[in-house]
């Protein structure tokens, strides 16, 4: 049995309607249980997502305020007034003041940028810099991607004689800021078609209505920006990084090709996962580690030598991200296994001085993936007095709901369900974490700390081609309200599998059902070789790939986690180098079994584990259900005792034997009579002396001469002394299978016929029959 450390959710969607969209849409199977998945219920709504166009754009000028800020922005730009695009530090701020500076230099505006540093200025409008932009004679800030909470840094804007417009898509608060004007998706007061546009969707709107025509030149910002910020892609969003994507491929920018360069993309292969995991990453490290307005002057930049430049110093900044990440969770992973308080705890607080409070939210997030627990990362900062940080929940614990339960020691917390930051007195840490440990004890389950995994497209292997793979695509871009799928294949076989990769870290294999294989392969799963059977039910959640060798082209499934609820048998029968069986073994989690005290003799020395010998008091709680079974039984009945007893999901079979009798076979009744014929001439027969020349000259083996002597002296046919074989005279008769050798040496044939030589597909079968029987009189009990 392979046991997934997660709880697997099948999702099965409706036939009736996959059918439906298969028919009518001329779709394959895959693209319409994805809709199925994904909520289309008709073919209306599914058609109408499938071939979303430019009618999805909607008039900018629905924003409400949007008349308001084209007319002040073009009364600055005919006025020469100052202006400054004060943006946000992220990557969806990054694009959104890229966008916003665009359009203001095109239309012949004095305009310059202003991203606030993390770490001096804080999140959103700062004060000291409005004063500053005041000093250098700015009369007109117009925010993006920030600017809705800061109440009081706008009010101080406005005392000073500037205009403000608010450009923002973050949560409205119970009061609007004193700004000019307000361009929000979800104004109170407006009436938008769609609601959840990032920071440079809502940039793009007001660059859409000063230009007067639909800024397609602008998409590749807006691409970047909405998939990095992780909003809906829906609606207008999903047209627009649609195309942004599109545009991406294409794009002659010189930042753009430079970030294709450093990220080793091929340009015209550019998808949302080359924007989620390799030009966002990028541009968010500038702003994690200090100051991000290099990254506005970077995608706006013309010239490709210093855009290439510039790239490198983006890709060396993640690097240096990824190293403090790395650092900061390796710090915080030592604590959990090393502290009791924090690692007994339901949810994980951790805090200590020194950490980047730019990164802590990734390492909340590293450590909910470790643990799956609810985590917190918070920075110390002694001089102030304050623990500052990130939060990241598991489902089943709403972090902003149980952080609001302690609003008397978090002055400062905001977030939803699944994240969120917050300041608090350092000598609340501990208060904190045991607050939230009681809470969390109160609402989880053991079951709610198994983390899920969501498999949301079942699939049958003769529903996979390469045809339908690329099909796909065409559902495209994948994110957050339309996830990517994670495919499931239930209940196939393995074909073959083997070990790949220089230090065989990897996996490769052909799965099966009837009629139909895949190739599937596990980055990083060398080791499920070792605990992977043949003949079982199997079951694979994972992605779809096309893999193209030699111009030819082949589905494959990439695994990202394996199942089985079967027993399992692992055939180690015949591999004498210990070394060699015993490192596919987990031999921590295994029980070592001999039946035999000679075989625990010989074995002690080399496994790392104490054997356990087997008898009829043996304590089951003792054995683990893998068992290791070192040597044959004497009796199969042992066996069958032991199976009933431990109920085994693995079963390592070794079956040592230092002499086998099966291929020497039982002489025959010819062969016992000449041998007793040959010591009845002799009257008596030096063993010692002449038995390997007896076997020599009858082509027999020394063995079956010495048991045959064995079963005459059993039945009282030869007297045995000091080696020396005498006729008994006048013996009675006696059938040569009373004997006990004889009886011991069939037993021992039939096991090893049964247990050591039978293919290992009748050995399952035999093992199977017991492990099964034991099941059906367990249920009808």
């Amino acid at each position: 049995m392979v046991m997934t450390t997660k709880r697997w959710r099948i999702e099965k969607p409706d036939e009736t309607i996959v059918k439906t969209f298969q028919k009518e849409l001329n779709i394959p199977s895959i693209s319409a249980k994805i809709l199925a998945a994904r909520g289309f219920d008709t073919v209306e709504s599914a058609r109408a997502f499938l071939n979303i166009d430019e009618k999805s754009i909607h008039d900018p000028f629905l924003l409400h305020g949007m008349q308001q800020a084209v007319d002040r922005i073009h009364q600055a730009i005919n006025n020469d007034e100052k202006i400054l695009v004060y943006g946000d530090y992220d990557a969806d701020g990054i694009t959104s003041t890229s966008v916003m500076m665009t359009v203001l230099r095109d239309l012949g505006a004095n305009a310059a940028h202003k991203i606030p540093n993390r770490f001096t200025d804080g999140y959103g409008p700062n004060e000291r810099l409005f004063r500053e932009a005041h000093s250098n004679g700015f009369q007109l800030i117009i925010t993006v991607d920030n600017g809705i909470s800061g109440n009081h840094e706008v009010q101080v804007a406005k005392e000073l004689g500037m205009d403000v417009i608010v450009t923002d898509h973050h949560e409205i608060g119970e009061e609007l800021p004193p700004a000019d004007v307000i361009i929000h998706p979800r104004h109170p007061e407006g009436n938008y078609p769609y609601g959840e546009l990032a920071g440079v969707g809502v940039a793009f709107k007001v660059a859409h209505a000063l230009y007067g025509d639909y800024p397609k030149h602008l998409l590749e910002f807006v691409a970047i920006g909405t998939v990095a910020d992780l909003v809906p892609l829906l609606d207008e969003n999903r047209y627009l990084v649609k195309q942004g994507i599109l545009a991406l491929q294409k794009s002659s920018r010189p930042s753009i090709k430079a970030l294709s360069t450093v990220t080793s993309t091929k340009q015209n292969e550019i998808t949302e996962e080359t924007i989620g995991f390799s030009f966002g990453p990028r541009l968010n490290a500038l702003g994690r580690l200090g100051d991000a307005n290099p990254g506005v002057d970077f995608l706006l930049e013309e010239d490709q030598a210093s855009a290439t430049t510039m790239a490198n110093l983006l890709n060396d900044k993640n690097k240096e991200r990824q190293g403090i990440v790395s650092d900061i969770t390796e710090q915080a992973v030592a604590m959990v296994e090393n502290i009791d308080e924090i690692s007994n705890s339901q949810v994980l607080v951790i805090a200590e001085e020194g950490w980047n409070p730019g990164v802590v939210g990734i390492v909340a997030s590293r450590l909910v993936e470790k643990y799956y627990k609810p985590t917190i990362i918070l920075c110390i900062d002694t001089e102030k007095g304050i623990a500052k940080g990130s939060a990241r929940s598991i489902e089943g614990f709403n972090m902003y709901q149980e952080l609001a339960k302690n609003r008397e020691i978090l002055p400062a917390f905001g977030g939803h369900p699944m994240a969120a930051g917050m300041t608090l007195a350092m000598e609340d840490v501990d208060e904190l974490r045991e607050r939230l440990n009681q809470q969390a004890r109160a609402c989880l389950t053991e079951d709610d700390l198994i983390p899920i995994l969501q498999v949301d497209i079942p699939l049958k292997i003769d529903e996979i081609d390469t045809d339908s793979i690329a099909e796909v695509r065409e559902l495209a871009p994948f994110g957050m309200s339309f996830s990517k799928p994670i495919y499931g294949i239930e209940d196939v076989h393995i074909q073959s599998m083997r070990k790949i990769g220089a230090n065989e870290d990897h996996m490769k294999m052909e799965i099966g059902q009837p009629n139909a294989t895949i190739d599937a392969v596990g980055f990083h799963k060398g080791y499920l070789v070792d605990e992977l059977t043949y003949g079982i039910n199997v079951s694979f959640a994972g992605d779809l790939q096309i893999n193209e060798w030699n111009g030819r082209k082949k589905p494959q499934f990439m695994i990202s986690d394996v199942r089985t609820d079967e027993w399992q048998l692992f055939d180690l029968r015949g591999i004498r180098q210990v070394a060699r069986w015993l490192q596919t073994v987990p031999v921590e989690e295994a029980t070592f079994i001999a039946f035999k005290p000679d075989t625990m003799q010989f074995y002690e020395s080399l496994i790392p584990k104490q054997i356990i010998p087997y008898s009829d008091e043996l304590v089951i709680e003792n054995v683990s259900p893998y068992i290791v079974l070192l040597d044959m039984p004497q009796d199969v009945h042992n066996l069958e005792a032991l199976l009933s007893s431990v109920k085994p999901t693995r079963v390592y079979a070794h079956f040592y034997i230092p002499d086998s009798h099966y291929f020497d076979g039982m002489p025959t009744r010819e062969q016992f009579g000449w041998y007793y014929t040959f010591l009845n001439k002799r009257r008596e027969f030096h063993l010692r002396q002449h038995l390997n020349d007896l076997a020599k000259h009858k082509g027999w083996s020394r063995d079956m001469l010495i048991f045959m002597t064995e079963v005459f002296f059993e039945l009282g046919f030869v007297t045995i002394e000091n080696g020396l074989a005498k006729i008994v005279e006048d013996a009675p008769k006696k059938q040569l299978t009373s004997a006990v050798a004889y009886k011991k040496r069939t037993q021992q044939m039939d096991l090893e016929q049964t247990l050591l030589y039978a293919p290992y597909k009748d050995l399952r079968e035999w093992f199977d029959a017991r492990l099964t029987a034991q099941t059906v009189s367990e249920e009808e009990q």
